[in-house]
């Protein structure tokens, strides 16, 4: 039975056991369908191998070597993975275009008597879906766009409206970036995987509510925003936070705790600025992390790094009405406070 995608939700709305991934590892590493486990039916080499003899043999002893390919890893995975589900189980089953890779599979599945579907033009099709609402439909809800300059606690108050109950949506821990040069946290998404995250936030949006966002260029590391998500933080109401320089720096020291604990890792970071501020600079930023200066270390990359480059992105992309917010200090109990009026702020709205 073929399960047709018509919009991203539709997929949390028909209630499937799980969503497997059929492809190979690597398709599966780019991108998946949300919430989808790999279990492949052919490896990445196993793939070469018969589309290189289906184009320079012949398409029959293809599908004959892939037939026989796809039995053995799909007894691999019902012996395996699947051995304790009971037979009740409903999965939905995908590959590339939804043929003969998921068919096969579901085949099998359906066998045993599972309540298997195959989800129609496969990956394909619901990747599609992912580039209409983020290149081709307005972002539903009125964005709100959270400024300030690096260091005003803006991903923590983020969080913070969250558990309040305000729509938000958290670029950087999509990216898993926290935009800046020393932001990195790891390994960021591939682009299109990046792009189902952000395409499955954007649908559960609820039209009548605003939702708020954090004031990015239109990169966040290595990824690039959607033209329309980023046309419309543009063009949206600022609520800028605010606060003393002294303030920001200790912020980022604690933020930046796992940099402040690595030394080799802070001085790595702090080489991608020569480009742009000099070794004789950068050579000070790392004598001060030698020295245990962090806090000095976070005051002078604001003053020279950070807040420059910020203003000048601010005039590159303009501003819509600013809301200003001050604070003395970003403790925890100012995040809440600031995120409180922020919360109702849009209430009176």
């Amino acid at each position: 039975m073929a399960f047709r995608l018509t919009r991203l939700s539709d997929l949390h709305a028909a209630g499937f056991d799980s969503v497997i991934d059929v492809r190979s590892p690597s398709e599966f590493a780019e991108d998946r369908v949300p919430g989808a486990i790999s279990l492949p039916v052919l490896t990445d080499a196993e793939r070469a191998r018969v589309g290189t003899i289906y184009v320079q043999e012949s398409p029959f002893l293809a599908r004959k070597i892939g037939a026989a390919l796809v039995a053995r890893n799909a007894a691999l995975h019902i012996e395996g993975p699947l051995a304790e589900r009971d037979g009740g189980w409903r999965p939905l089953v995908y590959c590339w275009r939804g043929g003969q890779r998921s068919g096969s599979f579901a085949t099998i599945l359906g066998q045993i008597g599972w309540r298997v579907e195959v989800l129609e033009g496969g990956y394909q099709s619901y990747r599609r879906l992912v580039v209409t609402r983020l290149y081709e439909d307005p972002v539903p809800s009125q964005v709100i766009l959270l400024d300030g300059n690096t260091g005003t606690a803006k991903t923590d108050i983020l969080a913070a409206l969250r558990g309040l109950g305000v729509q938000v949506i958290d670029l950087e821990g999509l990216a898993n970036h926290r935009g800046s040069a020393l932001g990195g946290r790891g390994l960021q998404p591939g682009q299109k995987a990046f792009e189902s995250a952000l395409a499955a936030e954007i649908d559960t949006l609820d039209p009548a509510r605003p939702v708020v966002v954090e004031a990015e260029s239109s990169k966040i590391g290595r990824l690039n925003l959607p033209p329309r998500l980023f046309a419309a933080m543009k063009a949206a109401p600022r609520i800028e936070i605010r606060a003393p320089l002294e303030a920001r720096a200790a912020y980022l020291t604690r933020a930046y705790a796992d940099l402040v604990g690595d030394r080799a890792a802070l001085e790595a970071r702090l080489d991608r600025l020569v480009r742009l501020q000099g070794r004789e600079r950068v050579s000070d930023w790392k004598a001060l992390a030698a020295g245990g200066r962090h806090r000095e270390l976070a005051e002078d990359l604001i003053r020279a790094h950070y807040d420059p480059r910020y203003r000048k992105v601010r005039e590159r992309i303009g501003s819509g009405e600013i809301t200003t917010l001050e604070t003395a200090a970003l403790r925890p109990e100012d995040i809440a406070r600031l995120a409180g009026e922020i919360a109702g702020w849009l209430s009176a709205r």
